[in-house]
């Protein structure tokens, strides 16, 4: 019998290290202290099914936090003509997307039964008011100075989303990167205020029908529209699992923070961020 337990356990190698007393461990690296205590359900008595909800939105809103963190780096770098490594931080946040979108079949295992008894305690809470989730919309051109009110209470959200709205886009710097490049963007397009959210613009589409036309000549600018498509796809993914699984959960009831739920989550569907890229599609061939 011994010998069969002995034949299951794993040696520790003399050469691990075992004494961190004055060392960096794992834990205090990623300071586990204050994050594993971060989860504090608020329904008397504690609700089983709480916990799992509070972890599905932290860790969304730690995966937003390193979406802003790449995107913020691929503005600076499109502004700086470095194209490659633009391209190599937009990846990354694509591989991001594909984990968010797939987290919210974790949540969709909450049945409406379990939900309802601890939604109360969210008061308003909601979605709604991730600021870092704004800011990940301004900064791929969904720009609403409106949304601003919202966290007017939280100096440092206010902050990080004003100038999220005051700042390029990164299909704008795309955009002057091509107009520095030799395309002929439009001045206008140049010079527009980045505070607006963006527009479909026609007189964009031909120059990128050129681009698709011959994807051998223009290769960099065409590998970048697709890519930016290939971001514009997984946000509409992610945004139709969102409204799929507030409908599984709560049907169409109103939302905690006050919106009307489902339907608003649809009509968040209509928005896009580079409508001139699924424009050219129409002209190609």
């Amino acid at each position: 019998m011994s010998e069969g337990v002995e034949r299951n356990t794993r040696t520790i190698e003399g050469s691990v290290v075992t004494d961190f007393q004055d060392r960096m461990s794992y834990g205090g690296y990623l300071d586990l202290g204050t994050l594993l205590s971060a989860q504090r359900p608020l329904s008397e008595p504690e609700h089983h099914d709480e916990l799992l909800f509070i972890i599905q939105h932290q860790t969304t809103e730690l995966w937003l936090k390193l979406v802003l963190h790449e995107l913020s780096a691929a503005s600076v770098l499109l502004r700086d003509d470095q194209l490659a490594r633009a391209l190599k931080c937009i990846a990354w946040v694509k591989h991001i997307q594909r984990t968010l979108t797939e987290q919210w079949s974790v949540l969709a295992t909450l049945t409406p039964a379990e939900y309802a008894q601890f939604r109360g305690v969210l008061g308003n809470a909601s979605g709604f008011q991730s600021a870092q989730y704004r800011a990940v919309e301004f900064t791929l051109g969904n720009k609403n100075a409106g949304m601003l009110r919202v966290f007017e209470s939280d100096p440092g959200a206010h902050a990080m989303l004003t100038a999220a709205l005051q700042a390029p886009s990164v299909y704008d710097e795309f955009l002057r990167m091509l107009a520095r490049s030799g395309y002929p963007i439009p001045t206008e397009v140049l010079d527009r205020d980045v505070m607006q959210a963006w527009t479909f613009t026609p007189e964009l589409v031909p120059i990128f029908a050129e681009i698709y036309a011959d994807p051998q000549t223009h290769w960099a600018a065409y590998e970048t529209c697709e890519e930016l498509v290939d971001l514009e796809d997984n946000f509409q993914l992610w945004r139709f699992r969102h409204m799929k699984t507030v409908e599984r959960i709560i049907g169409f009831k109103t939302g905690t923070g006050g919106s009307s739920g489902v339907q608003f989550l649809q009509r968040a569907l209509e928005l896009t961020f580079f409508p001139e890229l699924f424009a050219v599609r129409t002209e190609i061939g």
